[in-house]
């Protein structure tokens, strides 16, 4: 089924060029998360959500924020808190004495790329506001649906659930999310370029828009493009198959996820100029897309379980 590399014709070489640039600069804002960096990437191709979890200091909200002013969209920022409410996401109505008239004023949902940070410090009601959000790019409130700007992207951080003051994302929640990501500790050299170089926030803030929504929704028409070949998604469903027998998980992947994989695979071969999805894209994404979807059993964790299923399954 491997072939070798083609360049992808379908799109101008200004606008890789430009992909690439974008990826560069967060490359030197984020230093050595460049994988971390791709996924992310992956997750905007692909018209999905991203998740980033990890313990706290360890970079999360850097990645969010240097993607966010490398994209040249609207950006907003929710610091998620125990005492935030729907409203303070979504918006309110508020009656105005002069005009006799409820106004809607809307919330920092209305926005192309919106950060919530540390999404699970807030209780799960408000955490839920965000559903309709990330599966439909729209906001119902007082019976009226309201559109989302076109492209919407939520980049979400979150500590890992057993420290304390957080509330676990519900798994309806989780699977709004294309992609989880954990960041983990820097290596050596670069944890050293970031005590002896510029203050990170500092950085980001002189950070230059590389891209722009008309070119983030051409290569997004793009991904659709990208071939998957009948044996390509005979493997897709074969991993999804097997998820939902393998020894150690209570709950397997969806056909929704199988989706996402195939969507994200097309991305993934998108930013390495190709016009076609090769077994690896799929591979290299598939703990990142099925790990947060997965329910293993108690004594089971769900990498574990992710590794195992990617062995199990092969290739024709």
């Amino acid at each position: 089924m491997a072939s070798s590399p083609a360049p992808v014709a379908i799109l101008s070489d200004g606008l890789m060029d430009s992909l690439h640039a974008a990826l560069a600069q967060v490359d030197a804002l984020v230093l050595g998360k460049q994988q971390q960096v791709r996924m992310a990437f992956v997750a905007l191709l692909a018209d999905g959500h991203l998740l980033i979890e990890d313990l706290p200091g360890l970079g999360k909200t850097t990645l969010a924020r240097a993607m966010a002013a490398t994209l040249g969209l609207g950006f907003a920022r929710v610091q998620f808190t125990s005492d935030l409410l729907p409203s303070d996401i979504l918006g309110v109505s508020v009656y105005e004495a002069q005009t006799h008239r409820f106004e809607f004023h809307p919330g920092p949902v209305f926005t192309h790329v919106l950060l919530a940070d540390e999404i699970n410090r807030a209780p799960p009601r408000t955490q839920s506001a965000l559903l309709e959000a990330m599966a439909e790019h729209q906001v119902s409130i007082d019976g009226q649906t309201r559109a989302l700007p076109d492209p919407f992207l939520v980049i979400a951080t979150q500590n890992p659930t057993d420290l304390s003051g957080t509330y676990p994302l519900p798994d309806s929640q989780l699977d709004r999310f294309l992609l989880r990501l954990t960041l983990g500790y820097p290596d050596a050299q670069s944890e050293r370029e970031l005590l002896a170089g510029a203050d990170r926030r500092s950085l980001i803030a002189q950070a230059v828009p590389l891209l722009d929504a008309p070119r983030i929704l051409a290569l997004r028409q793009a991904v659709l493009g990208v071939h998957a070949s009948d044996a390509l998604l005979d493997y897709i469903q074969a991993l999804v198959a097997r998820s939902r027998k393998h020894p150690g998980l209570r709950v397997g992947l969806s056909p929704r996820a199988g989706l996402a994989l195939l969507r994200a695979a097309r991305a993934r071969a998108l930013l390495l100029e190709r016009d076609h999805v090769l077994p690896n894209d799929v591979q290299a994404l598939f703990p990142a897309i099925a790990e947060h979807r997965l329910v293993a059993d108690a004594d089971a964790t769900t990498a574990h379980l992710a590794q195992a299923i990617l062995h199990a399954v092969a290739v024709d």
